[in-house]
């Protein structure tokens, strides 16, 4: 490691010398007449600074399997595997859950309480210096990455004064709150819109067959002979998405349709699980196959905004599903004139205009709010990679270092 930004009264070493490094326990280890069942962690449950309590499974094991692998309260855990950009984590064990053990997929590293601060670990882990080092030192295939426990041991700590190590945590603390905050007021928001669209677009009157307001239109054209922007669409009502085909050989179909910003388009693959959005101006010209069937809202009749909402509802998706007969995934293909025979709540034009503004102006106040949060989250990283390697000193009870 090079130590030429870290201050003189800091150190630097392997985990290994200051914190125990513990594998976690194989299923099916041992099994006797004195085994026990116990709750244990997975690498699902040890998120990137969390924990996942959601789903917490079990196992059979000896009661000296058991001593051996039980979490204790200020372990840090890290994950053996997993996305690249989420690779080794780590999250303190504060006993969240009686008699719990952790696989072996799942490290646990106990520090010397002398000299390493459980939680000064975990955020050492995840600042730059951590990422890189777990990214640099792993397994890697495609997005997914590995460590073993060895290189785990290696991991290079630097090391500041315990009293230092406290307030370096109190600090960052502060912005995992104020995080903390803004996401669960993100959350509520989200709720507060589900609850106002419910409200809102009632599906008990004024109801009108698609086809009454939707138009379809083709756009053909050749096939590009350079690169090109393609359209495609999310599951689940989270709207469009591009891609840049660099090569148009690659694409097997001759020719491509236009879609347009205001268009309503549709993936008749997907469309049972809500692959259907309105275009967006940001998404105007790219090209679509001929499975992303593409639709005119006719302006005198229908508000695109009003659609947009009403088209990402339960209840729309469940239409979705009926016209899109067949198996499981790729056999559900949409019937497009049965999607176009769908009865959808289309109340009068102004009332439409309406319900939009409301419901924009909820989404809107939710985009603000995701908006900080991600600040403060890129706040916090340039906090951990300036405070956590020294770069910015702070103050103790003993005085300004």
């Amino acid at each position: 490691m090079n130590r030429s930004h870290i201050p003189s009264d800091w150190s630097t070493t392997r985990l290994s010398r200051i914190a125990d490094v513990q594998t976690g326990l194989a299923k099916g280890k041992r099994i006797t007449s004195r085994s026990v069942s116990l709750p244990y962690l997975r690498v699902a449950n040890v998120q990137d600074g969390h924990l996942d309590l959601n789903e917490i499974k079990t196992m059979v094991v000896d009661e000296k399997d058991a001593e051996r692998y039980r979490l204790k309260i200020g372990d840090v855990l890290f994950t053996e595997g997993g996305d690249f950009d989420k690779l080794g984590r780590g999250t303190v064990w504060r006993g969240e859950v009686q008699n719990c053990l952790h696989q072996n997929h799942v490290f646990a590293v106990r520090p010397n309480p002398d000299l390493l601060v459980p939680d000064y670990l975990a955020y050492l882990a995840a600042a730059p210096h951590g990422k890189r080092y777990f990214q640099s030192a792993s397994k890697q295939s495609t997005n997914l990455a590995s460590i073993n426990s060895s290189q785990l041991k290696n991991f290079p700590v630097i090391l500041p004064p315990l009293a230092e190590q406290k307030r370096l945590i109190a600090i960052l603390r502060t912005w995992d709150e104020a995080a903390e905050n803004v996401l669960r007021l993100s959350q509520m928001r989200e709720k507060q819109y589900l609850g106002l669209r419910d409200y809102l677009i009632d599906w008990s009157n004024n109801q009108r067959a698609i086809k009454s307001f939707l138009k379809p239109v083709s756009r053909p054209v050749p096939k590009p002979t350079s690169g090109y922007r393609a359209l495609s669409i999310r599951s689940h009502g989270k709207g469009t998405f591009d891609r840049f085909v660099e090569n148009p050989e690659s694409v097997e179909m001759d020719t491509l349709y236009v879609a347009k910003a205001g268009d309503i388009i549709v993936n008749i693959t997907f469309a049972w699980e809500g692959a259907v959005a309105l275009v967006p101006r940001d998404h105007d010209g790219c090209l679509v196959s001929h499975r992303f069937p593409v639709f005119v809202p006719e302006t005198e009749k229908v508000d695109a905004r009003y659609l947009r909402h009403m088209l990402r509802m339960a209840r729309f998706t469940y239409l979705l599903g009926i016209v899109s007969p067949g198996g499981a995934g790729r056999n559900r293909v949409l019937s497009k004139s049965d999607f176009l025979e769908l009865m959808v709540p289309l109340p009068p034009l102004d009332l439409q205009r309406r319900i939009s503004t409301i419901l924009d102006d909820a989404e809107n106040a939710i985009a603000a709010e995701e908006k900080y949060l991600a600040a403060l989250n890129r706040q916090k990283r340039g906090l951990m990679q300036k405070l956590l390697t020294g770069q910015w000193r702070v103050k103790t009870d003993g005085g300004a270092v």
